[in-house]
């Protein structure tokens, strides 16, 4: 029996459509940092996104920074709804796609080209389209939160020794407690939100973080070394819903996916500055900072590394492989 529309129906059945196709011609970009692109990473990234798409395709692009979205878990979460399009995030990632926490695995990358050739190469794009099938978020390109490192108001920190005794400030994850009980120091797990008092009232010596954020925030009035040992190298994942991605023309999912890779690499530059332009601006203000040799690096990587990668190799089981694959990634490049 061939069924046919009344004419109500018909016009309901197009106002719908066109609501949809209209809804579809969208985009909408969330992150939690700043929009004040000159020197925020995911700010600087989401603009240049934006501009790309829109002065190429007739999409319209939607910012939403500053966590006016929700936080980063909150993101994904809406990414992988369809309710927003595009989420910029970073740690969060590995909350829903295991693998990606081999990236947190402590003196890996020895630079930031090193991290990019590995991120850019095979091994990036194997863990991007592992971690789509996971999640339905398709991985555009990664840029970066920036090399963390530590500080503390007790004494320069040279080797894993001179961490011992010291209480450090870690983000509530087993993978950063595990990394500074190996290295001698005595992990405190403490929300970021608390950190300022924590510093100022002795309830931790030291804590861990980019160079960037660490200025920014004026940790650096609260601490008196920093020491430039890099440990974690931190990745922005610039995902889009793979539902979303599929619904759009090829010509625009062209223009999409350059303008992802754009931005990686805009995230990646601002990042880079405010690390160098923030090492001069804590020194200015009376912090020392100490830059490790690379034997003095290799000794924080033999304590740090093992029992981390025990504690992923436990945690992850069948995608344990993931941190034999960065590993030998890594040794691959040419950085």
């Amino acid at each position: 029996m061939r069924f046919t529309l009344t004419t109500t129906a018909a016009v309901a059945a197009l106002t719908i459509g066109l609501a949809a196709s209209a809804q579809a011609q969208t985009i909408r970009v969330a992150h939690v940092d700043p929009d004040e692109w000159t020197g925020s990473k995911k700010g600087a990234a989401a603009h240049i996104f934006k501009n790309i798409v829109e002065g190429e395709t007739d999409l319209t692009v939607e910012l939403f920074p500053a966590g006016a979205l929700g936080n980063e878990d909150e993101l994904i979460g809406q990414a992988q709804e369809g309710l927003t399009q595009v989420a910029i995030v970073s740690g969060a990632m590995s909350k829903v796609c295991p693998a990606a926490s081999v990236l947190d695995i402590p003196y890996t990358f020895s630079s930031a080209p090193v991290a990019w050739e590995v991120l850019d190469g095979e091994f990036g794009q194997a863990l991007a389209e592992h971690c789509r099938e996971q999640t339905g978020l398709r991985t555009l390109a990664y840029g970066e939160t920036g090399f963390r490192n530590f500080t503390n108001s007790k004494q320069e920190i040279k080797s894993p020794a001179d961490m011992e005794g010291l209480k450090f400030r870690v983000q509530p994850i087993p993978l950063y407690i595990e990394m500074v009980k190996g290295l001698g120091g005595e992990p405190t797990p403490i929300a970021w939100t608390e950190l300022p008092n924590a510093l100022s009232t002795g309830v931790v010596d030291g804590q861990e973080n980019p160079v960037g954020t660490i200025y920014n925030n004026g940790l650096h009035k609260l601490q008196k070394y920093m020491t430039l040992d890099g440990h974690v190298y931190g990745a922005d994942f610039i995902v889009i819903s793979d539902e979303f991605y599929e619904s759009l023309s090829p010509a625009d999912q062209e223009v999409v996916s350059k303008a992802g890779k754009v931005a990686g690499l805009m995230g990646r530059a601002i990042q880079q500055w405010n690390t160098a332009d923030g090492v001069n601006k804590v020194q200015a203000e009376g912090m020392e900072v100490y830059s490790p040799t690379a034997d003095e690096i290799k000794a924080f990587a033999d304590k740090a590394q093992p029992a981390v990668v025990e504690y992923l190799r436990d945690e992850l089981g069948d995608d344990a492989e993931w941190i034999d694959r960065l590993q030998t990634a890594v040794s691959n490049t040419n950085g």
